[in-house]
């Protein structure tokens, strides 16, 4: 569990290593699975360089559409890794589990499934609807 069943009240130094070990391992592992997209990028863009002979508009597409999607994975990798980076910083400071936007606590439900979560639904919704 990665915060005290009872939202709003203090968390004991066992709950806290909890969940900075909890925060920490999933760091730990977007940024495994971002040196791997990195390796797999560069590799891409090798065997780009040295096969281009013969190359017709569609392989040319395709090309550049598989070095998007790399990209694209690599930002998406970053992002996520930014936000558990984040919550490890709000966990420190003691505000983790509280909303960025009310200052209300965060349900336990949704840290549960979404810990680097910084706000609550009501906020986030708020959000959503206003970039939308």
């Amino acid at each position: 569990m990665l915060v005290h069943d009872t939202v709003g009240t203090a968390r004991s130094q066992t709950e806290i290593d909890q969940i900075r070990q909890s925060l920490q391992a999933r760091y730990d592992e977007l940024t495994g699975e971002y040196d791997q997209a990195v390796l797999q990028s560069q590799v891409l863009r090798l065997v780009e360089v040295g096969d281009t002979a013969g190359d017709d508009q569609a392989d040319s597409g395709t090309k550049t559409a598989e070095r998007d999607t790399a990209q694209s994975l690599l930002r998406t990798i970053l992002d996520r890794r930014a936000q558990f980076e984040h919550a490890l910083g709000r966990l420190e400071e003691g505000t983790y589990g509280w909303c960025e936007g009310c200052s209300a606590a965060i349900p336990v439900e949704r840290l549960e499934i979404f810990p680097s979560a910084t706000t609550c639904v009501t906020c986030k919704q708020t959000r959503e609807r206003r970039a939308a």
